[in-house]
């Protein structure tokens, strides 16, 4: 993307952040972002930050094009404050894609979840049924059914929906640490084990994700609004790895011999989701998108920090 004037919702997030600082170098960028989970600090100066909420009348949308990122990113939230996670993720979607598209927008690219795929040892295509479990879940796919609406209705609309699977970057010199202890556990047990903490493992440790670096994320969101998709469209590397494994390869990174701790998950089990795996054909068929940084790579660039 070059020359767009794009918005960037929940830009000052983790992912949005990343997303948003990407983009600035070839186009103008701004962000809104009512600081719940992000910081302006994540942002570079070429970005124009708004401290907005996805729910107010006239936002900035007078642009080419919209990545709604905005949302309560985790399932605990959302059981703390039904009411107020169904108003941000389903109700400001509804919100700011009616304004983008009054104002003539075309291009949307929103974030679903991976998480309503359950458990799953083989990959998830995005064909398979799918089911809410929690209310997270259930906002998530209200967002997918709206955008299947707003792709029908209007001719010119395009929606892509990036369900996304366990994104990590670090807790050190990177945007998620303003996430504390709702960022991905591979920051959080290498922040543990850097500062000579045993990580807090819930059940056994044989749990797995499909871990997948922010950098390619964002690659795979900015293609996607490069090719105009529509639909839904799994952002995630095809590999699985144990939570024992990511303490195992943090230790040997930061040469340290810090034990994990293994408590009792206090997640009931007929919502914890204990294995995740994409099937990304979809994403890389369309886009010719795949993921560059490997589970190693990643782990040392999580832990380059602390050794610096």
């Amino acid at each position: 993307m070059q020359g767009q004037r794009v918005l960037v919702t929940g830009g000052a997030g983790f992912i949005g952040s990343n997303l948003a600082n990407t983009l600035a170098a070839d186009n103008e960028v701004i962000v809104v972002d009512d600081l719940f989970l992000g910081t302006a600090e994540n942002l570079i100066d070429q970005v124009d930050f708004r401290e907005r909420s996805v729910l107010e009348d006239d936002l900035p949308t007078d642009v080419d094009v919209l990545f709604h990122l905005a949302a309560l990113s985790s399932m605990q939230m959302h059981e703390d404050d039904p009411q107020r996670g169904a108003r941000v993720n389903v109700e400001g979607f509804v919100n700011t894609v009616e304004q983008f598209v009054q104002d003539g927008g075309e291009t949307v690219v929103y974030a679903t979840t991976s998480s309503i795929y359950g458990d799953r040892t083989e990959p998830s295509p995005e064909s398979m049924s799918v089911e809410a479990r929690t209310g997270y879940e259930a906002s998530k796919l209200a967002r997918e059914r709206y955008a299947e609406y707003y792709d029908n209705y209007y001719e010119d609309v395009t929606m892509a929906g990036l369900r996304y699977f366990s994104v990590y970057q670090g807790m050190a010199g990177g945007a998620e640490g303003h996430k504390g202890e709702f960022a991905n556990i591979i920051a959080q047990f290498a922040d543990d084990i850097a500062n000579g903490n045993s990580p807090k493992i819930y059940g056994d440790g044989t749990q797995t994700r499909d871990f997948t670096h922010v950098e390619d994320v964002v690659d795979a969101t900015i293609r996607a609004a490069e090719n105009d998709l529509s639909g839904i469209f799994n952002v995630g590397t095809g590999t699985q790895h144990s939570f024992d494994t990511v303490v195992e390869m943090l230790n040997d990174a930061l040469g340290t011999e810090v034990a994990p701790e293994y408590v009792e998950n206090p997640i009931p089990e007929d919502i914890y989701v204990h294995d995740t795996l994409a099937d990304a054909t979809r994403m890389q068929e369309a886009t010719g998108w795949e993921p560059s940084i490997s589970f190693e790579a990643g782990i040392e660039r999580v832990c380059e920090p602390y050794l610096d």
